[in-house]
């Protein structure tokens, strides 16, 4: 189909699409086009990655837009509608957030929302489209956000991860309540290739766009021995020379042929080890202009934070490596991810996140590790067929490869014939939903009555029959159990009050605790712990919050617990509520989140992120985790005290303070100007300047000197500070205010030469 032939769609479009090399529709865009996707008709879209399915949704949300909304315009301008585009991770709403930003130049606003889940995002009203996380439009009903009656077109990326326990019951929910606000939604689901994409389609009332169709070949196969064996029956030879590994010779391979590679394996630690092996085989095709670029993008990644874990990455950057997963910052991966797509990072070896559509493609996945330690089993187990298939997905790229080739490891003859039958002729799994566990549920019948979608015992199993789960499972029974037990718990938790025999409505606790997007099990720790605490320590609400189930604490290492047991009974004062037994199985729970709670007080007494990344075994991206979530569990327990009048309010409010900052007390007004941070927080206070009213009429040639004569950062902090004027022109440098330490201002904003404009990496409020 030519582009000028796609109806419903503004003007402008075909002469963009043209612009961006785009003549004609790939043939699943024109089926969806051809199902009414730009005409307000429902459509799941089950296509392979880089098949164009952001093209359907693009089609879909612009020709939403351009039919005529409810409102949403004011003056003389027409109204329009509004689209949504829902996304699993952060990581992905900034990414699309950059490809829909194009379309401003033709009017239309782009917004991007993915944290405060207790704000109602009145600025997203004016927006054209927004981009948002489940997790975010979820909070979004809960808040009742006015602006969601004017959507007319709401698009579900990855539609598929319904099945993934942790977010797919948020999106599940999310979607039903959407089509419910809105009887004439347009609901557009993206999806990899799933094996029941016809049961999504009967779920949302949508027509099904089912096909295996790439834009360039993908090669599906097993490496064993010396040669590849492809799906098609086909060999060819790719010898592993000496005591080289099978990974290393097909990257050495794919770099004769100017290719990048993707390595995916089961840990962490592998994923670090596997680029410091790989380094050794990419440095070498290196040019002299490479290796330059690649040191500035190691030097960037150093000033991400002092940690083993930024020196370890960079200097495999610095050889044309990289290794990404959870435990780096998400600056690291950021650069990771560009660096890797410039072609620049020859080999990336990543755990599966990078799998989870993140646009990285590359000439060769290679799937090193099909095995994965599975805590519920208690051992390793073979990875989905559907999970595997996303990896070798991102194998090839338009326009830039000839082919993609994705490929397994076989140590073995029968493991290559065992891989072949379990995944390269292997169809993917059926997607099932989650919903029905209790957890999923505490906090979404909590939400739905709350919100108003539900009044009644009878109210909640109605809306519950507009989920996947009721498609999918037509005996009632269990789903009412469960509902039944969760509504039981949340009435005895004063979250709901029973309304003669069937009526059911939410207490004004309940609401707030719906608002904050708290678990029901979180508030109720939480409170529990609050109601006889006079003067809390930051360590008791560190380890209050640490243990609820909102928190995924740190395990214990084999020799901690006791350890943990010796510091437990040292700090025993300061914790909120009884410590149990050492003989109650809750026990180690407890002394997980006490090694939590030690890691938080440690980052909120300005212990340098090395050492505590060391100290608990963990990357920055963890700690950063760890940080964030604090934050907003300790403003939770501020508004859930302040809700039962309870006078502990300002002890939250500090401890949640510190550990945004990473300071001590003394430090928290100077922290939080924007460009301070913890490290330049400390050299200010040491100087003399102790808070923002001093740093606003401070000697400049003391501010200059305290952050190392670095003229631009201290422009930048006395310009937010307030001060009259914070030109540093013809100013010296206080030699007694200079630091005695002359280490970099790792992960506080600057770049290599410290003097960034970028946003200030100390506040971990947004990651």
């Amino acid at each position: 189909m030519d582009v000028a032939d796609i109806p419903g769609v503004p003007e402008w479009l075909p002469e963009h699409l043209r612009g961006e090399g785009i003549e004609s529709l790939y043939p699943p865009q024109a089926e969806a086009v051809e199902a009414g996707v730009t005409e307000g008709e429902n459509l799941v879209a089950s296509v392979p990655t880089a098949s164009g399915k952001t093209l359907v949704a693009t089609l879909a949300m612009l020709s939403a837009v351009e039919r005529v909304g409810d409102g949403g315009r004011t003056g003389e301008e027409p109204p329009r509608g509004k689209a949504l585009y829902i996304v699993p991770l952060r990581a992905l709403a900034s990414e699309k957030r950059e490809e829909f930003e194009q379309f401003e130049a033709y009017g239309l606003d782009v917004g991007v929302s993915t944290g405060n889940y207790e704000s109602e995002g009145g600025w997203l009203a004016s927006k054209d489209i927004v981009v948002a996380t489940s997790e975010k439009v979820d909070s979004l009903v809960r808040n009742d956000a006015p602006w969601l009656d004017e959507l007319t077109c709401v698009v579900a990326d990855e539609v598929h991860l319904v099945d993934d326990s942790e977010r797919g019951p948020t999106l599940e929910v999310t979607l039903a309540k959407l089509r419910r606000l809105n009887p004439d939604l347009q609901t557009v689901a993206l999806s990899a290739t799933i094996g029941n994409a016809e049961g999504l389609a009967e779920w949302l009332d949508a027509a099904l766009v089912d096909s295996d169709w790439r834009p360039i070949e993908l090669r599906k196969g097993v490496h064993y021995g010396q040669a590849v064996h492809l799906e098609d029956g086909s060999q060819s030879e790719l010898p592993v020379r000496g005591s080289e590994k099978p990974t290393a010779a097909i990257v050495r391979d794919t770099l004769a042929d100017d290719g990048s590679t993707l390595v995916f394996v089961n840990s962490r630690r592998n994923a670090e080890a596997e680029a410091r092996r790989l380094a050794s085989t990419v440095e070498s095709h290196l040019t002299p202009e490479e290796r330059d670029r690649l040191a500035a993008v190691a030097d960037e990644i150093r000033d991400v934070s002092d940690t083993e874990t930024s020196d370890d990455l960079a200097d495999a950057v610095e050889q044309g490596a990289a290794f990404h997963h959870a435990g780096c910052a998400s600056d690291h991966r950021s650069l990771v991810e560009d660096a890797f797509r410039d072609r620049l990072v020859k080999v990336v070896s990543a755990t599966p996140t990078l799998a989870a559509g993140v646009n990285t493609p590359s000439r060769r996945v290679v799937v090193r590790d099909w095995r994965r330690y599975d805590g519920t089993a208690g051992g390793m187990q073979p990875l989905s067929v559907l999970e595997v298939h996303q990896m070798m997905g991102r194998a090839g790229r338009p326009g830039r490869d000839p082919y993609g080739e994705a490929l397994l490891v076989a140590s073995s003859h029968d493991e290559l014939d065992e891989l072949f039958e379990r995944y390269v002729w292997a169809d993917p799994e059926p997607v099932e939903s989650t919903l029905a566990a209790e957890p999923a549920l505490r906090t979404h019948i909590l939400a739905t009555v709350a919100s108003g979608f539900a009044n009644s015992r009878a109210g909640l199993l109605e809306f519950l029959e507009q989920t996947l789960y009721a498609v999918q499972t037509p005996e009632r029974g269990r789903l009412e159990r469960v509902t039944d037990d969760v509504t039981e718990y949340l009435v005895a938790n004063d979250f709901l009050e029973r309304d003669g025999d069937d009526g059911l409505t939410a207490t004004s606790l309940g609401h707030t605790v719906s608002r904050l997007y708290l678990d029901p099990m979180s508030a109720a720790e939480i409170i529990d712990g609050l109601r006889d605490a006079e003067d809390p320590s930051a360590l008791g609400l560190y380890h209050l919050v640490a243990r609820t189930p909102d928190m995924y604490e740190l395990y214990l290492r084999s020799g901690e617990d006791e350890e943990y047991t010796m510091l437990a009974y040292e700090r025993e004062e300061a914790f909120l509520g009884a410590m149990p037994s050492e003989f109650d199985p809750a026990f180690e729970d407890w002394l997980a989140a006490l090694k939590t709670a030690r890691l938080l007080e440690d980052w909120a007494s300005e212990v340098d992120e090395g050492e505590i990344t060391d100290r608990y075994g963990v990357g920055p991206g963890d700690v950063r985790g760890k940080v964030e979530t604090a934050q907003w569990l300790l403003g939770a327990a501020e508004s859930l005290a302040g809700e039962l009048g309870l006078g502990v309010a300002p002890a939250i409010r500090e401890a949640r303070v510190r550990a945004e900052h990473g300071v001590r007390e003394e430090l928290t007004d100077l922290a939080s100007v924007r460009g301070v941070g913890r490290k330049r927080a400390r050299r200010l206070y040491e100087g003399g300047i102790a808070d923002r009213a001093d740093l606003r009429d401070a000697d400049k040639s003391v501010v200059l000197g305290a952050l190392r004569g670095r003229r631009k950062t201290a422009e930048t902090v006395l310009e937010n500070a307030g001060h009259r004027n914070p030109s540093m022109e013809g100013v010296d440098a206080d030699a007694a205010a200079r630091p005695d330490d002359d280490g970099a201002d790792a992960g506080e904003g600057g770049g290599a030469d410290g003097d960034s404009e970028g946003e200030d990496q100390s506040s971990l409020g947004d990651f």
